[in-house]
C-alpha cells in the first residue's frame, strides 16, 4: 500500500473542479469508476459539492499557495479490499494528515493493475476557513501506511524511501513514460566509473566517453547530455555534489576539450527503457507518428486560425455595409443612434460566436493530436489490435503479471470471437467487459475484477478455454476454488481442472445434479386423453365421466379429459409430445401437491368441499425446473451479431467520436427510450436507451418490423422474457 501527495507545481494551474471531474470520469470505461464518497459537504449532487468547496476557498483571500491536496492511495496488485475497509483507509489517512473537518471526495478506480483511491481535499478549513497544510506529508504518510497494513492485514510496502525529491520524479517518469531519464540512465551505465575517477581528468574523460560533460551551475554543478538534456550532479548520487567532489578531487577544474560523439562508447538518448523484446522497429514507427502529428497539428491549426480571421473580418465587412446604410437611410438623431447600437451589438454577438466555435474546434484539435509518452502509444496501438505493441507492454520490466485469484488454461485455443474489450492497462493486461463484471487477461493468466460474480467466473472459465485451452488451473482462495467450482458445474462448462481434488469435486456436484434431474419415463405419454390436461394433473387426481375422482399415484402422470375449468401444467409442451432430455423427468414431489386434510374420523367429505379443504389451494408453478417456452431464444449468430456492433461503436467512440456507451441488453426490464434497428450479417437488432446508455437487443425478423413502424425516441416497454411492447400496444418478442 502507497499513499502519496500528488503536488501541483503550477499554482495557477489548481482546479478543485477539474480534479473532482477527472477523478469521478467514466471515461467510457465499465471498470473505471468504483465507489464515490463525499464527506463534510452538505450539497447532494456533484456539481453542488464542487460549488460549495470553490465557495468555501475564495472566502480565504489571504492564502497563496495550491489550496487543494491531491492524494493518492494504491494498493498492490491482487488487493482489493471491502468498500468498508477503503472508506475506513480513507478516514484514517485524512485524520492523520489533519484533514477530518475539511471538504473532500474521493472516488475509486479499477482501471489499471493496482486499485487506487484518489482523494480531492479542500486545504480551507470550512467553519475556520484557514489553510492547513501538512509539515513532510510523506513522512506522516509512510507511517500511516505502515500502521494500516498491519491493521488490515495488507501486503507491506517499503516506506522508508532513500530517494530525494528529484530522484523520485525521475524514476516516476521512466514508470509512466517508459523512457530512460539521465538520472537513471547514468546510475545504470557509468555511475561506478565516475566513482572510480582520482582526478578531474580522470573524471572528464569518463563522462566524455559516455558522451556526457560536468559543468559549474550557480552553486552546485550539473550532467549535461549531448543532446541537450540536465539533470543535477547530486540528484544522481550524493556524493556527486560539489561539496564531496571537491574534498576528494580538490578545486574544480572545468574540462578544456568538447563532447566528441564519434569518441564516445556510448552517450545518453530518449530510448525505451530495457525489455524482454527487441522494440526498435516499433519506438522508430512511434517517433515518425510523433514528428508527423506535430507537423500535422501545424498545419490544421493555421488553417483554423485562418477561418477564424475570415469569419471575423466577414463579420466586420457586413456591419461596415450596415452602418453604411443607416447613414444613408437613417431618418433622425435618435434613430440612428438606437441602430447604430443595435449593429455594434449585434458585431460583438458575431464575434463572440466566433471566437467560442474556435475554442471549441481549437480543443478537439488538441485532443486529436494530442502528443503521447511511448508508453500510452503502446497502449493506444495495443487497442486498435496490434498484437506487437500488446507484446511490448507486457515484455516491459515493470508488467508482473496478475497476483491473486487467477484462472489459468492449458491445451489448445479455440476459435471464436473475443468479448467487448474496455481497456488495456500500461503492464499489457487486457480488460473485458461480462456483464456488469470485467474479466483481466494478462496473456497467460486471468482474473474476474471486483466482486466474483458467477456471471464474471463463468466468462473467466469460458474465455480461458476458448483462449488457452480448456485444461483450468486455479490459484486462490478456498472460496475462491469453491465458487469456480460451483460456476463450472452450474454452466455445464466442458471443461476439466488440472487439480485432481477439483476435478473430483466437480464430477460429484455433476453426479449429484443428474440424481436430482432423474428422467420420468411417462413424461412423453402424458397427453393420450381428449385434450388438455385437468385439474387432476395437478393434483394426482384423474376426472372420470361420472365426475367422481380417483388418485392415482404420484409417480404417474394422470391424462386430462378437458373438462370445464381444467388447468394445464405450467411449460408443459403438446399433448403426446415428448420434451428434450434436459425437461424430462421433473415431476412436483408429494409434498408439493395439493392435500386434502380430514381433521375427525366423524367428518364426511363431499366432492364439492375438496377445493375448500385442501391445504394448498392448487398446486404451485415450478417453472425453474422446466423448459421455458417464451419463444427460441436468442441464438449465438444473433448474440455475435450484436457484439460486433457494440465493438463497432466503442471503437468509434474511444477515437473522440460523440457516440453514446452501447452495451448489450442484460434482461432489464422496464420502459425505454426506442432509439432504432440495425440489420447486421442478416440479424435484427433493436435499440433501446436508457440513460446515456444504448442497449442492443436481438430479435426475430417479425418483432424488427413491428418496431420500424415506432418513432425514434417513443417510449417502449420490455419484460422479463424480452417481448417489447409499444405505446400503441404493439408487441414483438426477440
Amino acid at each position: 500500500m502507497i499513499a502519496k501527495h500528488v503536488p501541483m507545481r503550477s499554482v495557477g494551474k489548481s482546479d478543485f473542479a477539474g480534479l473532482v471531474k477527472y477523478i469521478v470520469d467514466e471515461q467510457g470505461k465499465t471498470e473505471r469508476l468504483g465507489n464515490v464518497q463525499v464527506t463534510n459537504c452538505q450539497a447532494e449532487t456533484m456539481q453542488a459539492v464542487i460549488g460549495e468547496v470553490l465557495a468555501t476557498q475564495h472566502i480565504n483571500t489571504r492564502a497563496e499557495s495550491d489550496k487543494t491536496f491531491h492524494l493518492l492511495v494504491s494498493f498492490r496488485p491482487g488487493e482489493t479490499p471491502e468498500a468498508d475497509t477503503l472508506k475506513a483507509i480513507e478516514d484514517r489517512i485524512c485524520a492523520g494528515l489533519g484533514y477530518s473537518d475539511h471538504q473532500r471526495v474521493s472516488a475509486v478506480h479499477h482501471d489499471t493493475d493496482n486499485l487506487h483511491i484518489h482523494i480531492a481535499i479542500n486545504k480551507i478549513h470550512p467553519v475556520r476557513n484557514t489553510m492547513h497544510e501538512p509539515f513532510q506529508s510523506y513522512r506522516t504518510l509512510g507511517e500511516l501506511c505502515q500502521v494500516l497494513e498491519r491493521d488490515y492485514g495488507l501486503e507491506r510496502d517499503n516506506h522508508q524511501s532513500k530517494r530525494t525529491i528529484a530522484e523520485g520524479r525521475a524514476a516516476d517518469m521512466e514508470r509512466h513514460a517508459g523512457i530512460d531519464s539521465l538520472v537513471g540512465w547514468v546510475k545504470r551505465e557509468c555511475l561506478d566509473e565516475i566513482r572510480g575517477a582520482q582526478s578531474w581528468a580522470e573524471l572528464h574523460q569518463v563522462m566524455r566517453d559516455n558522451g556526457l560533460v560536468l559543468l559549474h551551475r550557480a552553486n552546485g554543478f550539473v550532467i549535461e547530455a549531448s543532446d541537450g538534456t540536465m539533470a543535477k550532479a547530486s540528484t544522481v548520487a550524493r556524493d556527486l555534489s560539489k561539496p564531496k567532489l571537491e574534498a576528494r578531487l580538490g578545486a574544480f577544474v572545468p574540462s578544456q576539450e568538447q563532447i566528441d560523439r564519434k569518441q564516445a562508447r556510448r552517450e545518453y538518448g530518449k530510448q525505451p527503457l530495457r525489455s524482454r523484446i527487441n522494440t526498435v522497429e516499433l519506438y522508430a514507427k512511434y517517433k515518425t507518428e510523433q514528428q508527423t502529428l506535430v507537423a500535422t497539428k501545424k498545419a490544421d491549426l493555421e488553417r483554423l486560425q485562418h477561418w477564424k480571421d475570415s469569419g471575423i473580418e466577414a463579420v466586420k465587412r457586413s456591419n461596415r455595409l450596415r452602418r453604411s446604410s443607416i447613414k444613408v437611410l437613417g431618418q433622425n438623431r435618435a434613430n440612428k443612434k438606437l441602430l447604430y447600437a443595435q449593429a455594434s451589438k449585434s458585431l460583438r454577438a458575431d464575434i463572440q460566436a466566433i471566437n467560442r466555435e474556435f475554442r471549441i474546434k481549437k480543443g478537439r484539435l488538441s485532443d486529436t493530436h494530442r502528443r503521447r509518452t511511448w508508453a500510452d502509444w503502446l497502449k493506444k496501438e495495443a487497442l486498435r489490435g496490434n498484437a506487437e505493441a500488446l507484446t511490448a507492454l507486457r515484455a516491459r520490466e515493470a508488467a508482473q503479471g496478475l497476483q491473486g485469484s487467477t484462472v489459468k488454461g492449458e491445451g489448445g485455443a479455440k476459435p471464436g470471437h473475443s468479448p467487448v474489450m474496455d481497456n488495456i492497462t500500461k503492464k499489457g493486461t487486457i480488460i473485458y467487459r461480462a456483464g456488469k463484471s470485467a474479466v483481466r487477461d494478462d496473456g497467460d493468466k486471468l482474473q474476474v475484477s471486483r466482486e466474483a460474480t458467477g456471471e464474471g467466473l463463468v466468462a473467466a472459465l469460458r474465455l480461458a478455454s476458448e483462449r488457452y485451452g480448456n485444461r483450468i488451473t486455479v490459484n486462490g482462495t478456498v472460496d475462491f476454488k469453491a465458487q469456480i467450482i460451483r460456476a463450472a458445474v452450474a454452466a455445464r462448462l466442458p471443461i476439466t481442472f488440472a487439480d485432481p481434488e477439483l476435478e473430483r469435486r466437480r464430477q460429484s456436484l455433476l453426479t449429484n445434479e443428474g440424481t436430482h434431474d432423474r428422467p420420468n419415463q411417462d413424461r412423453g405419454r402424458a397427453g393420450r386423453g381428449a385434450g388438455r390436461a385437468g385439474p387432476g394433473a395437478a393434483t394426482g387426481e384423474h376426472t372420470n365421466r361420472r365426475g367422481s375422482s380417483v388418485e392415482r399415484g404420484p409417480g404417474r402422470a394422470a391424462a386430462g379429459t378437458g373438462a370445464p375449468g381444467g388447468q394445464r401444467k405450467p411449460n408443459v409442451g403438446r399433448i403426446g409430445r415428448v420434451p428434450p432430455p434436459q425437461s424430462q423427468h421433473r415431476l412436483r414431489r408429494l409434498s408439493e401437491l395439493g392435500v386434502v386434510r380430514v381433521a375427525g374420523g366423524g367428518e364426511v367429505l363431499l366432492p364439492r368441499d375438496v377445493p375448500r379443504n385442501l391445504e394448498q389451494q392448487g398446486a404451485k408453478p415450478d417453472n425453474q425446473l422446466r423448459r421455458p417456452l417464451s419463444g427460441p431464444g436468442v441464438a449465438p449468430e444473433a448474440k455475435a451479431a450484436a457484439d460486433k456492433y457494440i465493438a463497432e461503436r466503442e471503437a468509434k467512440r474511444l477515437k473522440d467520436f460523440d457516440i453514446p456507451k452501447h452495451c448489450r441488453y442484460n434482461g432489464e426490464v422496464g420502459a425505454f427510450s426506442y432509439a432504432g434497428s440495425r440489420n447486421i450479417e442478416g440479424h435484427q437488432l433493436a435499440l433501446l436507451k436508457r440513460g446515456g446508455d444504448v442497449l442492443v437487443l436481438p430479435v426475430d425478423p417479425a418483432t424488427a418490423r413491428r418496431v420500424k413502424r415506432v418513432s425514434i425516441g417513443e417510449s417502449v416497454t420490455v419484460n422479463a422474457k424480452g417481448s417489447i411492447t409499444t405505446s400503441k400496444g404493439r408487441k414483438g418478442r426477440r
